[in-house]
C-alpha cells in the first residue's frame, strides 16, 4: 500500500482503497487534523479526496501522512554549516590559510573542536558554525523551524486501484522512453499488480517488465517479451548495472575512471580496505539456473539464425563475453538446443552479412537508387540518417524516397525529425547530444553544410518539417472522429512532449517533464541539496553552486565563493554525519541579479570527492510569494510547503549535474538535467547550457501537438472548458505516458 501511495503522491493524488464514500456535513476531526498537517507540508485535498479520507480509519490517515513526510523529506537533516547563513560570516581564504598553518605546527593557541582542528583566535567566528568551518564536519543539528510559508498549497485528487491500474497500463503502452520517475512507479507498480494484456511499445519498458516476471518465478512468461538477441542482452546488462540502455563496459570503466580522478588530495577509502574497480564490477559470473534460461531463450527466438547474428554483430566484443560467462557453447551440445548450436557456429565464424555494411558500401559508391531501396526496408534506420543522407544525395531526392515509408516510421521519430531540424541546418548552430553513457557535449555542426548557402538549407530544413506535418495530419485524419471542438489549456503550450528525455533522476514529489518552465512568484529562490541520509559518518564532499551568466561575462557561487552578486552560500560541508545526512544552500536574489544584468543562472551539484554523485541525494529549489525565514539558531532553511521542483539521483555516472537554469529576465526557472564532468562548477560549459535551452525551446510543446490534431480532425478550438468536446487540462498532461497515445502509428 505504501508504494501505491508513492506513485500516486507523483501524479498529484493519494490512493484511498475501498470503503464506501459517506458525505458528511462535517468533517471527522481526524481528518481535520491530517488536513491542517498536510497544509503545514504545502499539500491540500480535492473534496472527493476529502470525503474518501473521512470514510476512512485513522489508522489510513496516519500512514498517508507518515509518505508525505517521507517524501517531502522531513525527517532528514537539513541544518547548514552557517547559523543565519543569509547574514555572511567574512571568512576568506587568509582564515583558512592561517588554520592550516597552525594546525601543521603544532600551535595551541586558539579552540580545538571535535574534529580535532585548532581554530586560531581572531579568524573564523566559531558562534556562526555548526561545525568546523575548516574541515567542514557539522557537530550541532537542528529540527525544521518554518512550515507552511509557501504561497501556494499542491491539491491532491483521489486515486483509486482502477486508477493505479489504468496508470501502469499507460506506462505500459507508452509510445516513449520512460524517464526514471517513471520506471521506477512501474517496478513498484508491477509488485502490486499482474502483468495486463497490453502490447509494449519501449524496449526499455519490457525490460522492467521481464525482470518483474522473473522475480516470480516466471522465466517461460518472459519469452514473449524477447523479439531479439539484443532484447537478451539488454535485459542481461541491466541485470548488471542497473541501466537500460546497453552502455558499453569500456564507456562504464571509462566513465568511472574520470570520477575517480581527484585535483586534490586523495582520500583512501574507509578502514584502509581495497576498493572495487570497476572493471571488477562488471565481471560476469551466472549459477547454471541462469544458464540454462538464458540458453533457452536464445534457441527458441522465433527470427532466423543469419537475422540473429547480424543483430548481435554491432554488440560483438559484449556478446562473446556473455556467450563464455553464460557456458551456452556447454548447452548448445544438449539435445533441443541444436538452433543455440547453429547459431553460435554462424556467430562466432562470422558466416552472415551486416545490413549497415552494405548500405555504407552504396552510400560511398554514391549509389542513391541502391542505398535508399535498402534503408526503405527498414524505415527507423532512414528516419535516423535523414539530415546525412539529405546532404550527401540531395533534398529532393531523400525526401521523394523517405517520403514512401513515413508511414511506417514510430510516430515519436516523425516528430524529433520535425523538432531538430531546424538546428541541424544551421551552420553556425553547434548541437547538444549525450552519448551513452557519457556527458552532454556540443558537436559541431556537421560539414557538408558547408557545400550549401542559407537558401538551400531553409529548403532542407522546411522540406522535412513539410513532410512529417503532412505525414502526422493524415495519421490523426484516419482516425474517425464525432466530436466538433476541443479545449486546450493554456499551460499545455509550456509542457514539452516527452520524446527522447531519459533522465537519470527520480521525482518523489509531483512530477513535471524536462524542459518545463516553473514560474517565479517571489523575488528570492532558495537553492538546496541534501545527502548522506542512511550513510555511516565519512568524507562525502557534495557541491551545491551556481553559475550567473551576463552577456560577456560569468560569475559563480560556490564553496570557494560564497557570497556573490545576488547569491549567497550556506558554507560548504565536506564530511557527512553519522547516518543523518547534511545540507546545503544557496539563496538566490532576482531584483539583484536583473539590476546587474544577469541573464541566467545555472543550478548545479558536483562530487568533488571521488567517485559520481553520492545516490539519493537530493537536489531542487524553493520559491514563495511570501518571505523565507532561515533559522538564525541553526541556519536550517528548509520548508516543504516552498519546495517548487525537486529530484532525487538514483544512478548516475555523471559528476557533475545542472539541475535547473533560471532565466533572469522571463522570471523563470528551466527544469533540465543536463551532466558534464569535472569536481567544481568552474567545469561547467555555459554555452553548452544555452545550447542545450536552445534544443528544450525546439521541442514539441503538447499544445502544439493538439493543434495538429484539431487541424487535422476539423476540430474546432475553443476557449470554454465546459462547452468542448473533448478536453485537455493539465490534469490530464500530468499523466505523461497518457500523452504520449496522441503519437498516432
Amino acid at each position: 500500500m505504501s508504494k501505491l501511495l508513492k506513485v500516486s503522491i507523483r501524479q498529484k493524488a493519494i490512493l484511498v482503497d475501498g470503503g464506501q464514500v459517506r458525505e458528511r456535513k462535517e468533517l471527522s476531526q481526524p481528518t481535520m487534523a491530517l488536513l491542517a498537517n498536510v497544509k503545514k507540508l504545502g499539500f491540500t485535498f480535492s473534496e472527493p479526496l476529502l470525503h474518501a479520507l473521512d470514510s476512512n480509519p485513522p489508522s489510513v490517515h496516519l500512514k498517508i501522512y507518515n509518505t508525505l513526510q517521507i517524501v517531502t523529506g522531513i525527517n532528514k537533516n537539513w541544518t547548514p554549516l552557517v547559523k543565519g547563513w543569509d547574514t555572511p560570516t567574512g571568512e576568506s581564504i587568509i582564515d583558512h590559510l592561517a588554520t592550516w598553518f597552525h594546525n601543521i605546527t603544532g600551535s595551541k593557541r586558539g579552540t580545538r573542536l571535535q574534529c580535532g582542528h585548532l581554530i586560531p583566535d581572531n579568524t573564523f567566528p566559531l558562534e556562526r558554525y555548526n561545525g568546523c568551518p575548516f574541515c567542514g564536519t557539522p557537530f550541532e543539528f537542528g529540527e525544521i523551524e518554518h512550515y507552511g510559508q509557501g504561497s501556494k498549497l499542491k491539491v491532491l485528487d483521489l486515486w483509486t486501484l482502477e486508477d493505479a491500474q489504468a496508470y501502469l497500463t499507460s506506462l505500459l503502452t507508452s509510445k516513449t522512453a520512460l524517464d526514471a520517475t517513471q520506471i521506477d512507479s512501474l517496478k513498484m507498480l508491477l509488485d502490486e499488480f499482474p502483468v495486463p494484456e497490453v502490447e509494449i511499445s519501449m524496449k526499455e519498458t519490457a525490460m522492467v517488465v521481464i525482470d518483474a516476471l522473473i522475480e516470480k518465478e516466471k522465466a517461460d512468461e518472459a519469452q514473449t517479451f524477447f523479439n531479439s538477441p539484443n532484447d537478451i542482452l539488454r535485459y542481461l546488462w541491466y541485470k548488471k548495472t542497473g541501466f537500460l540502455q546497453l552502455i558499453e563496459p569500456k564507456t562504464i570503466v571509462e566513465r568511472t575512471g574520470k570520477n575517480d580522478r581527484h585535483i586534490g588530495y586523495v582520500v583512501a577509502p574507509s578502514g584502509g580496505a581495497r576498493s572495487i574497480t570497476a572493471k571488477e564490477k562488471l565481471k560476469l559470473k551466472y549459477s547454471r539456473k541462469d544458464c540454462r534460461m538464458v540458453a533457452k531463450w536464445l534457441n527458441d527466438l522465433d527470427l532466423s539464425i543469419q537475422k540473429c547474428c547480424e543483430i548481435m554483430h554491432p554488440k560483438r566484443g559484449m556478446w562473446v563475453r556473455f556467450i563464455r560467462a553464460l557456458r551456452l557453447a556447454e548447452y548448445s551440445k544438449r539435445q533441443g538446443f541444436e538452433k543455440l548450436a547453429k547459431l553460435l557456429d554462424v556467430f562466432y565464424n562470422e558466416k552472415y552479412t551486416v545490413f549497415q555494411g552494405r548500405v555504407n558500401h552504396y552510400r560511398l559508391r554514391y549509389d542513391s537508387g541502391k542505398t535508399f531501396a535498402m534503408l526503405q526496408e527498414r524505415p527507423g534506420l532512414f528516419a535516423r540518417s535523414l539530415f546525412a543522407n539529405m546532404l550527401w544525395f540531395g533534398a529532393d531526392d531523400t525526401t521523394a524516397a523517405f517520403g514512401k515509408v513515413i508511414d511506417k516510421v514510430p510516430a515519436r521519430l516523425v516528430f524529433t525529425l520535425s523538432m531538430y531540424a531546424e538546428n541541424y541546418f544551421d551552420k553556425s548552430m553547434k548541437r547538444s547530444v549525450k552519448p551513452l553513457g557519457g556527458t552532454n557535449k556540443r558537436i559541431a555542426p556537421n560539414r557538408l553544410l558547408e557545400l550549401y548557402d542559407d537558401e538551400q538549407l531553409k529548403y532542407m530544413k522546411d522540406a522535412v518539417q513539410d513532410l512529417c506535418l503532412l505525414a502526422m495530419e493524415k495519421r490523426f485524419a484516419n482516425i474517425e472522429n464525432e466530436h466538433q471542438s476541443i479545449f486546450i489549456d493554456e499551460q499545455l503550450y509550456k509542457i514539452p512532449v516527452a520524446i527522447g528525455d531519459r533522465s537519470e533522476s527520480v521525482q518523489d514529489l509531483p512530477s513535471a517533464l524536462m524542459g518545463t518552465r516553473f514560474p517565479i512568484e517571489g523575488d528570492k529562490v532558495r537553492l538546496f541539496m541534501q545527502w548522506g541520509k542512511g550513510l555511516k559518518a565519512q568524507h562525502l564532499d557534495m557541491d551545491l553552486s551556481c553559475m550567473v551568466a551576463y552577456e560577456n561575462k560569468t560569475a559563480r557561487c560556490s564553496y570557494s565563493r560564497l557570497v556573490a552578486t545576488g547569491c549567497k552560500h550556506s558554507g560548504d560541508i565536506i564530511n557527512i554525519p553519522h547516518m543523518v545526512g547534511t545540507a546545503e544552500y544557496i539563496e538566490l536574489n532576482v531584483p539583484q541579479l536583473e539590476a546587474a544584468g544577469a541573464k541566467y543562472v545555472s543550478f548545479t551539484c558536483n562530487a568533488y570527492s571521488r567517485g559520481s554523485i553520492s545516490p539519493n541525494l537530493v537536489v531542487g529549489w524553493m520559491n514563495s510569494a511570501h518571505p523565507m525565514k532561515i533559522s538564525e539558531k541553526t541556519g536550517v532553511a528548509y520548508d516543504p510547503s516552498c519546495v517548487q521542483h525537486q529530484v532525487r539521483v538514483t544512478q548516475t555516472l555523471s559528476k557533475g549535474l545542472v539541475f535547473g537554469v533560471l532565466d533572469v529576465e522571463a522570471r523563470e526557472i528551466v527544469w533540465l538535467e543536463m551532466s558534464f564532468g569535472g569536481q567544481v562548477v568552474q567545469n561547467l560549459d555555459v554555452k553548452g547550457v544555452k545550447t542545450l535551452l536552445s534544443k528544450l525551446d525546439s521541442k514539441l510543446n503538447i499544445g502544439h501537438l493538439l493543434e495538429i490534431k484539431a487541424a487535422a480532425q476539423g476540430l474546432e478550438i475553443i476557449t470554454d472548458f465546459d462547452e468542448a468536446d473533448e478536453v485537455y487540462d493539465t490534469a490530464w498532461a500530468q499523466n505523461a505516458a497518457a500523452v504520449t497515445q496522441l503519437l498516432v502509428d
